[in-house]
């Protein structure tokens, strides 16, 4: 009785403390929370942080029978700030939901920030950053989080629908540039929105914690369950993984990470990576006071303009050393302790944080917001950094809470003093791995936290026909027609799509579901319960595809395979992915077909490259495969209900065909190229006599271009107009797999490689840039998500002279987008993919491997090959010259190329000279540090500069060497303006010298970046690594030594001899 009367007691007193720090400030009308207890204003996150905390305290509560009340009340202050922002996002669903889903803007962000009363909202986008993911998917976590315990939040169909939407806001986060936690963006304050590490993994958690859960609770039907599209899930999580440890491209580290790897989302269990994001937050972050948020955070601190909205260009540098220090960050880590059961870890902070707290009249405990360094003392601080008293802050007082640090205090000692056990603060579990949580008893689908090490990929092969049925079995395939798989219905991915638009829509909100995206490799390797029927939907792969590339069979077996490699490598769901291979007629009479039996033969041996694999028929892998019931179509009218078509199975006469040798083989058709330049000056009506004679297709659609450019699309001949003739040419070209025709009629024609908007993603979120534009022209920087009309516009406006420009361009961020998923390390060491560039490294690529075959001439396949090789040269039998050309065509630098760019600025007040451009010292390293994305760009927009590959490649290996020198001599530094074009060129000088060459007049009086110079100095660039460092070597210690120091010249230069 004694142990419970302390319980009751002892909960009785945070009760108290949280009705008088926290249910206090509670608006009586919407249920919203402000930051601070003086504000009127409510925020979406602070009202977050306080829900959990009254919803900890009521957890807490349940244990107790006689609680008089307190329970429900604390349950309903929870639900009623929970509804409120519900209802504050609700209002704001046609005018902003429903954009954002098309387009992920600032402009169409539901808000962050409310009227508390009336909760309206008061600032415009443009006020203020309200593109807060990390809010959405908080609020969605604990929705799950919250009903599990037994709340009842969701009240209608119309709120079940919203929240479905609420999950379609979220699944773009690896893609979304946001304003973050702290609701600033960069850390430079200029308004510009970043992807953050912490929004996406929040919304990573948020998307596993809601996939296939009923937000009705335990009362609920199959109407109110929530999906999840696995493939997006997907991408967020390895985003997520990549981009750990850092935080964003400007801020390499945030304390705002641990609550994203740790309490409250627990977003991965890697445990390296969890060890190594928390490591690089204590190393750089943590300090006497608390962690500062970011490194160079001004907010708070005495030098930073409240008058100011954004800071000036540099400004950041002021704060260097001198950041806030935030208590709050004692008490992340110490409930991140209390979850890892690492007691030191918990004692270490609470000592740390009980010399920050103050306490107010009746001796509760206050968090200060943080503390800040007193003007008087801030030169002292930025020399001797952690050594200076610091004040407190105005907020985080007893007159003035700061709710959300008074929350996290109060869960934490709710743990600490055993009155909440971690169970009950997390009652799905999400700190425990997911094979470690209790399985759901549904019917619904869910994730799993890592992939099976023996996982089995289940492999079903559906024949056209009858008669490819029985052509295949003569090889001993055994395939399944779609009548054979009956009554499981074979879809293609496209009316999956169809189905989903239904999920979520709700006309009295203006929402329309789910947006048209397509189904990825993961979602089509799930069967489908819908209305009754079993489903299995084919790979996009197997669509028949506008672009030329569905004309190239190699191409579609390379990515049969790593479609099915890339299912083994992601899939996270529990029952084994089962994958549709499509076997159509037409791939019978193509060259490469019997490579597709092969293909198909290793399949039936179990292994493919090393991925376990089962073949069989469809109805024997059904137990097994992940199925997932989609019973939401059920409560679609059936006037409003989508009309769906199954694969027909095609008909034939005769069965036909027994073997491979009966089958006309498609051959590619061959032409002498015949220049047709001529007819530019001619007539239009000789190019359309022309044109009715010519016999081949070359020559038509030579004509047509020229008569396509001066008439227009509409000019009409014979009765059909030039886009309808040049259509059907097309059809022509790719029936013949005449390549260079293909690729000029579809880039007259506009033409677009499909998924080309989340290949350009794909890159983007693996921390590349893309620059899009023909070598040697302009050329325009991608840096952020473009959808499709986009791309489309800014390639075909790139290349208005260059058409076959604009589809390998095309195809180049195809084969990327998929190759730097697969292996990332092809792309090491570049930072910026110049697309145009790398169409003139694959024409020296072929160039230098004596094939005197154009780009344009290859099929699909032979081009990916190409760039496979081209990405791996170095281990190619080139000779240096022509690997400097190539490498440099391609914008590679050695690891830590731009850490050591950064070491030399330092020892250089002047500044360096790039092909004419100034990098100063400062203020490029006030405005910048070591550590961001930012300085690594401006250094690769200096080198982009250079004209020439090879004298591009030969000028990363000078700023190599001069790291190298300066690093190995600290009493050396440069006392002017470093010109590496002089380097380079006093370089080649001392090389010519050396072998009894006078120098050129080129070489000392112009810029070696000049045509004439460029070809007289081939034999420099042609010499081994170890002999072009040599000469750069005694350039640099020539510029670094006067005349009178030839003994330590020499000194120096047997210290740093490189070879």
């Amino acid at each position: 009785m004694t142990n419970y009367s302390d319980t009751v007691k002892k909960l009785d007193a945070f009760y108290n403390q949280v009705k008088k720090q926290i249910l206090r400030y509670q608006s009586a009308t919407t249920g919203l929370f402000p930051k601070h207890s003086s504000e009127n204003v409510a925020h979406i996150q602070d009202t977050l942080y306080c829900s959990i905390c009254v919803w900890a305290l009521y957890q807490s509560y349940r244990r107790i029978d006689d609680d008089r009340g307190k329970t429900y009340e604390l349950g309903q202050s929870v639900v009623k700030s929970m509804r409120g922002i519900l209802f504050g996002w609700m209002r704001q669903s046609q005018a902003k939901m429903e954009a954002f889903k098309s387009k992920q803007c600032p402009e169409f962000a539901l808000h962050s920030v409310f009227d508390a009363k009336t909760g309206k909202p008061i600032l415009a986008d443009k006020d203020y950053g309200h593109l807060q993911l990390n809010n959405t998917a908080l609020y969605l976590l604990y929705i799950v989080q919250m009903i599990s315990s037994g709340l009842q939040i969701i009240y209608t169909m119309d709120e079940v629908n919203f929240l479905q939407n609420l999950v379609y806001y979220v699944e773009r986060a690896y893609r979304t540039p946001d304003f973050g936690i702290w609701e600033r963006g960069s850390k430079y304050n200029n308004g510009t929105p970043e992807i953050h590490a912490s929004s996406i993994g929040m919304a990573k958690a948020a998307l596993e914690a809601i996939n296939g859960f009923n937000v009705f609770g335990d009362k609920g039907a199959e109407r109110s369950v929530i999906y999840v599209d696995i493939d997006a899930h997907n991408r967020n999580r390895t985003i997520f993984e990549t981009l750990l440890p850092r935080e964003s491209s400007s801020k390499n580290t945030d304390i705002s990470l641990l609550l994203a790897t740790s309490f409250p989302c627990f977003a991965t269990h890697d445990e390296y990576l969890y060890s190594r994001t928390k490591d690089k937050i204590i190393r750089r972050l943590e300090g006497p006071y608390g962690f500062k948020r970011f490194l160079r955070d001004g907010y708070g601190c005495v030098l930073e303009d409240p008058a100011k909205k954004f800071y000036d260009q540099g400004e950041t540098k002021l704060f260097d050393h001198i950041e806030c220090e935030w208590p709050l960050g004692y008490i992340l880590l110490i409930l991140d302790g209390i979850f890892k059961n690492n007691e030191e870890q918990v004692n270490r902070y609470c000592e740390l944080l009980e010399k920050r707290i103050i306490r107010d009249e009746d001796n509760l405990v206050v968090i200060p917001k943080y503390y800040y360094v007193l003007a008087t003392l801030l030169d002292l601080e930025k020399e001797h950094p952690g050594q200076s008293h610091r004040a407190a802050s105005k907020e985080g007082t007893p007159e003035n809470l700061f709710l959300a640090g008074q929350a996290f205090y109060i869960i934490s000692q709710l743990l600490i003093t055993k009155m909440l056990h971690i169970n009950e603060l997390d009652p799905i579990r999400r700190y425990l791995p997911s094979f470690n949580r209790p399985r759901r008893t549904d019917r619904y689908s869910a994730f799993q936290g890592k992939a099976c090490a023996d996982l089995v990929v289940q492999v079903v092969l559906i024949a056209e026909s009858q008669r490819l049925q029985a052509m295949m079995a003569t090889y001993g395939i055994q395939t399944q027609t779609p009548h054979e798989v009956e009554p499981v219905q074979i879809w293609s991915p496209t009316e999956l799509v169809k189905v989903y638009e239904h999920l979520g829509f709700n006309q009295k909100l203006g929402l329309k579901g789910r947006p048209p995206r397509p189904i990825g490799a993961l979602g089509t390797s799930k069967l489908y319960k819908i209305k009754g029927n079993t489903v299995m939907c084919y790979p996009l792969i197997f669509e028949v595809s506008d672009f030329y590339l569905s004309y190239d069979m190699a191409l579609l077996i390379d990515d049969i395979k790593n479609e099915l490699h890339f299912v083994g490598k992601y899939w996270r769901m529990s029952g084994r992915p089962t994958m549709a291979i499509l076997i159509r007629e037409e791939n019978m009479r193509d060259s490469h077909f019997r490579q597709l039996l092969e293909l198909l033969a290793m399949l039936k041996s179990g292994n493919c490259y090393g991925l376990k694999v089962r073949l069989g028929r469809l109805q024997n892998l059904m137990n097994s495969a992940c199925i997932e019931h989609l019973d939401f179509l059920d409560l679609v009218p059936d006037e409003l209900a989508p009309k769906l078509q199954c694969l027909q199975q095609f008909e034939n006469p005769h069965t036909g065909y027994t073997s491979l040798t009966d089958i006309p083989t498609v051959l590619e058709y061959d032409e002498p190229l015949k220049n047709y330049s001529e007819y530019t000056k001619r007539s239009t009506e000789e190019i359309v006599e022309a044109l009715r004679h010519v016999d081949t297709l070359y020559g038509q659609s030579q004509l047509l271009g020229v008569l396509w450019q001066r008439c227009g699309v509409h000019y009409n001949i014979d009765g059909a107009n030039l886009e309808d003739r040049m259509e059907r040419l097309t059809r022509q070209a790719g029936a013949l797999r005449h390549w260079t025709v293909l690729r000029y009629c579809s880039s007259l024609l506009g033409k677009l490689a499909d998924s080309l908007s989340p290949y350009i993603t794909s890159i983007l979120v693996s921390g590349k840039q893309l620059t899009v534009g023909v070598f040697g022209k302009s050329e325009y920087v991608i840096d952020h998500p473009l959808t499709p009309q986009q791309v489309q516009q800014l390639i075909y406006s790139q290349c208005l002279d260059y058409p076959y420009h604009a589809v390998l361009m095309q195809e180049i961020l195809v084969y990327c987008g998929k190759l730097i998923q697969t292996t990332p390390k092809l792309f090491n060491g570049i930072l910026k993919i110049r697309v145009g560039w790398m169409i003139h490294a694959l024409q020296l690529y072929m160039k230098f491997s004596d094939n005197k075959q154009a780009l344009e001439s290859l099929s699909p396949s032979e081009l990916r090959r190409v760039v496979l090789k081209v990405l791996d040269v170095k281990d190619s039998n080139f000779t240096q010259h022509q690997i400097r050309q190539i490498e440099g065509a391609l914008c590679r630098v050695p690891d830590y190329f731009f850490d050591r760019v950064w070491d030399i600025l330092t020892r250089v007040p002047d500044g360096i000279v790039i092909c004419g451009q100034h990098l100063p010292q400062q203020p490029t390293l006030s405005e910048l540090t070591v550590y961001e994305l930012s300085f690594a760009l401006k250094i690769e927009l200096l080198l982009s500069r250079v004209s020439f590959p090879e004298y591009r490649h030969l000028m990363v290996e000078l700023l190599m060497v001069i790291d190298v020198i300066l690093r190995r001599n600290h009493e050396f530094s440069f006392t002017a303006r470093v010109d590496l074009d002089e380097l380079i060129r006093e370089a080649f000088a001392l090389f010519q010298m050396d072998r009894g060459t006078p120098p050129g007049e080129a070489q000392l009086q112009g810029s070696p970046r000049r045509r004439k110079s460029r070809e007289e100095m081939s034999a420099f660039y042609a010499v081994s690594n170890s002999v072009s460092t040599c000469y750069l070597s005694r350039a640099v210690v020539s510029k670094l030594l006067s005349a009178d120091c030839a003994k330590k010249e020499a000194d120096v230069m047997n210290h740093c001899h490189m070879q």
